[in-house]
């Protein structure tokens, strides 16, 4: 996916409350605008989401553990 640069004038309340939200999230504020962007336009019905990612946890086996097995 190509990404284009794009100059966002922004409020500074509302710019500090991404920042905030994006280290709470793990995220850079730019990737969290994107994402609330893109939440925005699935939740309004403006693009498809074409496919959503997870990630499934499962125990592995010990053999020296045999409540595992």
């Amino acid at each position: 996916m190509s990404k284009k640069a794009f100059p966002l004038r922004i409020n500074a309340d509302v710019l500090a409350a991404m920042q905030r939200w994006a280290d709470d999230d793990l995220r850079s504020v730019n990737a969290q605008i994107e994402f609330v962007l893109r939440d925005a336009l699935v939740k309004h019905k403006r693009v498809k989401l074409v496919q959503k990612m997870t990630t499934i946890v499962e125990d592995i086996e010990d053999p020296n553990n045999p409540e595992k097995q």
